[in-house]
């Protein structure tokens, strides 16, 4: 899929981007993009640089050469108009699960019953109503991860970015994790950036997947599922597009397995 250069319709722009570790090539000249308002999944073997890309974008790692354009703007470090989920949490500790939810707020100057309304709708709105005054050790790993991506939420970035948030739970909260973020998609208008080694996932929750390849790394597809979006989320697994697109991609990746 060839790249439109300024279509307002991308929320990120990737163009000819490279990144060098000493003499590795992590990125060679990658260009894409991610529409505004959708959900696109990186996903491809390990070592074919999807979080480095993720972190590129975010403004957490310099590319060696090339542009990232965020709402047409490139971007030169971290901003307000992103923000990012890890995978391993990364919360406060020593801060309730409403600190932790209203600490981005905090740090641009907020003030505290602001900050604490918006956080309390996100964490509301992510199941943790009730766990306010909670702390980290407290809850499940499951919760946790809810109380970052409540986080990410509340500062009202356009563009989230998600690295393996789901890699660390179970598979049954992984799979309501997954109803859920198609449940954000549609109701919070905001452009989601999801990396994931999971075929079934990339499928289940993307407007677009970007397939990645190692060696050098490249985009090598460009998926857009389609004819099951509208249906509810139980019925996706078993329509046979959903089947046919997981077997299709495996098929293309299961010879950079090893």
């Amino acid at each position: 899929m060839s790249a439109k250069s300024q279509n307002t319709d991308n929320a990120v722009s990737v163009r000819n981007v490279y990144k060098n570790y000493g003499d590795v090539q992590a990125l060679h000249d990658l260009s894409l993009d991610f529409p505004r308002g959708q959900l696109t999944s990186l996903l491809g073997p390990s070592g074919c640089g999807k979080t480095t890309l993720l972190k590129i974008i975010a403004g957490l790692l310099p590319a060696s050469s090339g542009e990232i354009l965020v709402n047409g703007q490139p971007v030169s470090g971290p901003g307000p108009d992103r923000a990012f989920v890890f995978q391993d949490f990364a919360l406060l500790p020593w801060a309730t699960v409403l600190r932790n939810v209203a600490f981005g707020l905090e740090l641009r100057g907020v003030v505290k019953s602001e900050r604490e309304a918006i956080a309390e709708k996100y964490i509301a709105d992510v199941g943790l109503k009730g766990f306010e005054h909670s702390y980290p050790h407290e809850l499940s790993g499951g919760m946790r991860q809810r109380v970052g991506l409540a986080r990410a939420l509340s500062v009202d970035a356009q563009v989230l970015l998600m690295d393996e948030p789901f890699s660390a739970v179970d598979e049954q909260t992984r799979r309501k994790f997954q109803e859920d973020l198609l449940g954000l998609v549609k109701n919070e208008n905001k452009t989601f950036l999801f990396v994931t080694h999971s075929i079934e996932e990339a499928v289940y929750v993307s407007d677009q997947i970007a397939i990645l390849l190692p060696r050098p790394s490249r985009v090598s597809e460009i998926i857009r599922p389609s004819g099951f979006r509208h249906k509810d989320t139980d019925s996706i697994r078993r329509d046979s597009e959903y089947l046919d697109i997981v077997d299709k991609i495996w098929s293309s990746l299961r010879t950079y397995v090893e």
